[in-house]
C-alpha cells in the first residue's frame, strides 16, 4: 500500500483528496493534516466522514511526514509548499503540491503575480507540471509535481490542441471563465458571504488574475512562442463547477484542392480527436453540444465542445470542469498514480453526479 500524508486535509481540496483516496484501492493514508484543527477529529471538521474516518488531525510537521509517507499532497495557500520543501523531504519521498509554487518557471513572473518571495527557487526547473494529458511521461519520473489548478486546467486543455497545431491566431485568444464559490477555499471571505454570492455574478481579478501567466506559460509551450491573452474569471452562485468559453480567429490551413480556406468542423474535430480520442477523462463532445458543469460535477473528466462562426471567422471553445476534482484533488491523484506506476484511473473511476 501506497502511504499518503495531506497537509491542508481541511480545506475543499484536501477534504476532496480525502474523499477520493479513501475509494483507492493502492492507498492508506497516513496523516491528516491542518494547522488549524491539530488533534481535532477529522470527521468533527467533516461530518461527512463520521465513521468513516475516525483519526485526529496532525500538525504540518512535513520532516516528520516524509518519514511516514510515500506521498505528500500539499493543499496549502501559495508559498507554504515552497517554505517547507528541501532535500531531505525530496530525498524520502514524493511530493504533489496543489498551490501555484512550482508551476511558473520564471520565478520573477511568480513573485510579481503572487506578490510573495519564492522560498526554493532552486526546485522550480525540477518540478513536472501535473496535466498529465501534456506531461505524462515527465510526471512518471518526477519526484516534484506542480498540480494545476481548476481555471488553468480548463483553459489549457480546451485551446491546447489548435495552439499545437497553429489553427488559431493566439494574438486574438480571450477566454472568459467562470467558477464556483469552492474554487476560493473554505475560509471565511466577505465576498464569499451566501449574500453576497447568490443572485449575482461578477468579474474579478480583470487583466490582474494571477492565473493568467499560468496559462500563457503553457500554451506558449504549444504554440513555440510567446502568447499573451486576456483571461478574466467570474464567480456564479454554484457550489462546484469550472465553465470556460475561449475566442479566437481561425487561421487558414491548405485544402486537399490546393486552396486556402479556414478549417472545417470536422477538421476542428479530428484535431481534437487526435489529442483527446486515448484520454480518459477528456470528453470531446459531439457537433453542436456545448459543455455543462453539471456533466461533470464529482468527476475527474473535462468536457470540450466548439462552435465555428463562419460570419467571423472565428472559433469559439468551450470547455467544463469539476474544480474540486480534475482542478485539484483528482488531477493530483491522477499525478500519484502515474508517479508510482499504477492505472492512471485508479481511485478516479467516478460517473459524474447529475442533478
Amino acid at each position: 500500500m501506497i502511504k499518503a500524508g495531506i497537509i491542508g486535509a481541511t480545506g475543499y481540496a484536501g477534504g476532496e483528496l480525502v474523499r477520493l483516496l479513501l475509494g483507492h484501492k493502492e492507498v492508506e493514508i497516513v496523516w491528516y493534516g491542518s494547522k488549524s484543527y491539530v488533534n481535532q477529529k477529522y470527521a468533527d471538521v467533516y461530518q461527512n466522514m463520521f465513521q468513516i474516518v475516525d483519526e485526529k488531525c496532525l500538525d504540518d510537521n512535513m520532516e516528520e511526514l516524509a518519514r511516514q509517507a510515500d506521498v505528500i499532497f500539499t493543499a496549502t495557500p501559495q508559498g507554504y509548499c515552497a517554505s517547507l520543501i528541501n532535500e531531505a523531504i525530496l530525498s524520502k519521498t514524493k511530493v504533489v503540491d496543489l498551490s501555484a509554487d512550482f508551476r511558473i518557471k520564471d520565478v520573477s513572473v511568480y513573485e510579481k503575480w503572487y506578490g510573495i518571495e519564492h522560498k526554493s527557487p532552486q526546485y522550480i526547473e525540477e518540478a513536472v507540471y501535473g496535466l498529465c494529458e501534456i506531461n505524462r511521461e515527465d510526471v512518471k519520473r518526477a519526484r516534484l509535481v506542480a498540480n494545476p489548478g481548476c481555471y488553468t486546467t480548463c483553459s489549457i486543455l480546451t485551446a491546447y490542441p489548435l495552439v499545437k497545431e497553429g489553427l488559431i491566431d493566439t494574438d486574438t485568444l480571450i477566454i472568459d471563465a467562470k467558477s464556483g464559490t469552492s474554487g476560493a477555499g473554505r475560509g471565511a471571505k466577505v465576498p464569499n458571504l451566501f449574500c453576497e454570492v447568490n443572485e449575482n455574478i461578477k468579474a474579478y481579478g480583470v487583466a490582474t488574475h494571477r492565473h493568467t501567466p499560468e496559462i500563457e506559460e503553457q500554451l506558449g509551450y504549444a504554440a513555440g512562442k510567446e502568447i499573451v491573452l486576456n483571461f478574466t474569471p467570474h464567480l456564479v452562485p454554484m457550489n462546484r463547477g469550472i465553465l470556460v468559453t475561449e475566442y479566437a480567429k481561425l487561421l487558414p490551413v491548405k485544402k486537399a484542392d490546393g486552396s486556402m480556406g479556414l478549417p472545417s468542423c470536422e477538421e476542428i474535430k479530428a484535431v481534437y480527436d487526435k489529442y483527446y480520442e486515448k484520454e480518459k477523462f477528456v470528453r470531446v463532445l459531439d457537433k453542436g453540444a456545448c459543455p455543462e458543469t453539471k456533466w461533470v460535477e464529482g468527476s475527474n473528466y473535462t468536457d470540450i465542445g466548439f462552435v465555428i462562426d463562419e460570419r467571423t471567422g472565428r472559433i469559439i471553445m468551450m470547455g467544463a470542469l469539476d474544480n474540486l476534482v480534475k482542478g485539484a484533488a483528482g488531477q493530483a491523484v491522477q499525478n500519484m498514480n502515474l508517479m508510482f506506476g499504477l492505472e492512471e484511473s485508479e481511485g478516479l473511476a467516478l460517473a459524474p453526479m447529475f442533478p
